[in-house]
């Protein structure tokens, strides 16, 4: 839980300040200044623009960060006369006013020398933003380790015409979390750019097991000792990772795909499905050390490595229709834990900024923002705050709006 108590009149915009502080949008201003200047410089002088301050940087995030409550395509919309008009926060800044902050904004203006890394335009603020999420929260024993749904909103792809789908470029990264199973929360976030069609690309490593080693050794590399248990989708299990995990104090419970897995070192007894038929519920277990191979049989073979339960423990799989399915222990947490990142995504996913600009680090950017917001709201209905207000995500989100736009007192009203 919450590493801090919030007092009760703690706003939407304390919570959000955990994770990006007013030194980090200062930062913001003072870098989107330096790139004005410096654009102006050499492709000639803008009349138009004067610099930004904290007070319109802010009012900027608002603006954009609307989109994730509103699900408007562009946030231009917020000043049309169309169905995703908001005259309620267009009039705090004009739209010309807006588009020249969004030409010239940026997190860092300038590469260092010492700068190779794709990312570092934003990297400094996901440094900042993962020192937040640390020292804010303690994440329970169990984490799941996935991709979260940041997809297009569904509602505009089935709505949009062929021409505006082929219009829109396809991401350039992929994005890897490590989530509390227990609260929803989302403790460290790994992006992976698609460097070029080589062979370090994230095509042609798309099914390869180093990159998913990588991901999870990455995503985990704050967790040694803790005696974390982390569930793994099948693109991660692999015994060598586990068994690297295991020498670091982290315990791991995976599902295993003879397709998508890294199958080596595992006996291929376990790995190829029995003849004689079976009934729901059986299964087989093979063991070397801690470390546990369970193939599982309920309307199709589910294998299962683990080295975080004991292969004997019983567990019950319950199904609305059949009724109780006896499984091993591993197999009764994997699912569950597993189930509740898909609600946590059913409720969360649809709240991630819809606004998409065409840069690669401005779209990680605005997706870390969106995973700011999601864990600021957990932390909220962690709090006493909650019982005061009770607000829900769509109304949290209505609150950092306005109160980043200045239209809010940033108590709110009892």
């Amino acid at each position: 839980g919450p590493t801090r108590k919030m007092p009760l009149t703690a706003s939407a915009m304390d919570f959000f300040q955990l994770f990006v502080p007013d030194n980090v949008l200062k930062n913001m201003v003072v870098q989107t200044n330096m790139y004005a200047k410096k654009y102006q410089e050499r492709f000639g002088s803008d009349d138009a623009w004067i610099d930004v301050t904290l007070t319109e940087m802010k009012a900027f995030l608002g603006y954009v960060i609307s989109t994730s409550i509103h699900h408007c395509e562009s946030v231009l919309s917020i000043w049309s006369s169309g169905f995703y008009s908001n005259k309620s926060i267009a009039l705090i800044m004009t739209q010309s006013r807006f588009e020249k902050i969004l030409k010239y904004f940026h997190v860092v203006a300038f590469r260092s020398s010492q700068t190779t890394h794709g990312l570092y335009k934003i990297q400094p603020f996901l440094d900042s933003l993962q020192n937040g999420f640390d020292s804010a929260f303690r994440p329970s024993q169990a984490q799941v380790l996935h991709e979260p749904l940041i997809d297009e909103d569904p509602v505009f792809i089935a709505t949009c015409t062929e021409r505006e789908l082929r219009k829109r470029k396809k991401r350039k990264f992929s994005l890897w979390v490590r989530q509390c199973s227990s609260t929803g929360f989302i403790c460290q976030i790994y992006v992976h750019l698609k460097e070029g069609s080589g062979a370090d690309g994230l095509d042609a490593l798309k099914n390869k097991p180093q990159l998913h080693s990588m991901v999870a050794k990455s995503l985990c590399q704050n967790a040694s000792g803790k005696n974390y248990i982390i569930f793994t989708g099948p693109s991660i299990t692999s015994l060598n990772l586990f068994e690297e995990f295991e020498k670091q104090g982290i315990y791991c419970c995976g599902l295993l795909s003879t397709r998508k897995s890294d199958c080596t070192g595992l006996p291929p007894s376990m790995l190829n499905n029995p003849e004689t038929p079976q009934s729901r519920g059986q299964y087989r277990i093979r063991m070397k050390g801690n470390m546990s191979l369970i193939c599982w049989y309920n309307k199709g073979h589910f294998r299962f490595l683990t080295n975080a339960y004991s292969p004997v423990q019983q567990g019950v799989i319950i199904k609305r229709k059949s009724g109780e399915i006896p499984c091993p222990l591993a197999v009764e947490a994997f699912a569950a834990h597993l189930s509740y990142i898909c609600k946590y995504d059913d409720k969360y996913s649809k709240y991630f900024i819809s606004h998409k600009p065409n840069k690669t680090w401005q779209q990680v950017f605005w997706f870390a923002i969106s995973i700011a917001i999601n864990n600021a709201y957990i932390l909220y209905k962690m709090s006493e705050a909650y019982h005061v207000t009770r607000y829900s995500r769509a109304q949290f989100g209505e609150r950092l709006v306005k109160e980043l736009l200045g239209l809010e007192d940033t108590s709110p009203s009892h």
